[in-house]
């Protein structure tokens, strides 16, 4: 925005040191004056004394008034410059700090986000902005960064199914002999993918952004609604399937949610033992809090794996994957930013003896 440019923060401190100084100094010199004339007569007194016999004349307030007043004049041009120039350069030392921090406003507005202030000395005003922008840039740079890996992780999974699909175009074209429904369900399956994929993306960037419209839900009938749907598939693969638990309202959109339970629920069974595995779902209600609860059977997991599995494109490649379904690696990703966009919290805490346990937590609503 351009704005005219007006008087410096400098300047206007300086003139107030001054100015608050030439107040003070004539405050003080009101109070001699008034001192004075307290004790000065109006005209002059004739005193002889019986001990010397000589003469004295004691000053009238007209005489102390022309020998006060350049002095008094003196002291306040004094002060004057003292009060500008002390003003300057102190104002200029305290503002010190907010012209680093200008700077490196500046130098991140220009592309630099690795820029840190690092404002040295005691905690103050200004010590606890730097700090606080340092944080910022930090988290903006973190930010950028899991942006870009973003996209360059989705340019990459998106180019795979294309660059199969245009493979075997370029085949058939050279071998008009070949057999064409296996092409064909080739294609129909690279197809599905892409579209999977991009839908799977328009729906973190959804979940991501936070505009929907809240709704009243009870995430225990979204969860027996999403087992429900998913039971044929634990079937196929030997895994039990539990819902359990009690109505745990909260607020936000019912579509989001379900795709975050319906995620957990998918990931659960997928991502457990060849057969013979479990599935549990437990809700639950706690005061102001709504509780889904998703556990599942497997290998154990290494504590380090934890934290990426909710980065997007981690399918966690030290988990054991049953069937043929190996996804997107967007499943934890959208049930992260679905928690987040309905200010949850997400924790994934690995079970002594294999397996997932993950706990999302909501605003419970009456």
């Amino acid at each position: 925005m351009d704005r005219a440019p007006g008087v410096s923060v400098r300047l206007r401190l300086t003139l107030s040191y001054a100015g608050f100084l030439m107040v003070a100094g004539a405050l003080l010199l009101a109070a001699v004056w008034l001192f004075l004339l307290r004790y000065v007569p109006d005209r002059a007194s004739l005193i002889v004394p019986s001990a010397t016999e000589i003469t004295g004349v004691f000053p009238v307030r007209s005489n102390l008034l022309r020998f006060f007043a350049p002095r008094a004049a003196a002291v306040l041009a004094f002060l004057l410059t003292f009060g500008l120039v002390g003003g300057w350069l102190l104002a200029g030392r305290m503002l010190a700090p907010l012209s680093r921090i200008t700077d490196a406003t500046r130098t991140a507005a220009g592309g630099s986000l690795a820029h840190r202030i690092r404002l040295p000395g005691r905690r103050d005003e200004f010590r606890e902005l730097a700090d606080a922008f340092d944080a910022m840039l930090a988290r903006l740079e973190a930010h950028v960064a899991e942006q870009q890996r973003f996209a360059a992780n989705a340019s990459h999974e998106l180019r795979t199914p294309l660059a199969i699909s245009r493979t075997m175009l370029d085949v058939a074209r050279k071998d008009p002999g070949q057999n064409r429904s296996e092409l064909i369900e080739r294609l129909h399956a690279a197809n599905t993918r892409a579209i999977d994929l991009t839908e799977a993306l328009l729906l973190l960037s959804r979940g991501d952004r936070g505009n929907f419209t809240r709704e009243s839900v009870d995430l225990s009938l979204i969860a027996e609604e999403a087992a429900e749907t998913l039971l044929p598939h634990a079937e196929q693969r030997r895994i039990t399937l539990d819902v359990t638990g009690e109505p745990a309202p909260t607020s936000g959109s019912a579509e989001l949610l379900s795709r975050m339970v319906t995620n957990l629920v998918q990931n659960a069974i997928v991502h457990n033992l060849p057969a013979g595995g479990t599935v549990t779902v437990h809700t639950e209600a706690h005061g102001d809090t709504s509780v889904l609860r998703v556990q599942n059977t497997g290998r154990r997991l290494p504590p380090e794996l934890i934290p990426t599995l909710t980065e997007p494109f981690q399918r966690g490649t030290e988990r054991v994957r049953t069937g043929e379904h190996a996804g997107v690696g967007l499943g934890l990703a959208i049930v992260h930013s679905i928690v987040r966009a309905h200010n949850g919290t997400l924790d994934l805490v690995p079970s002594p003896d294999g397996g997932l346990q993950v706990t999302i937590r909501l605003p419970a609503t009456p």
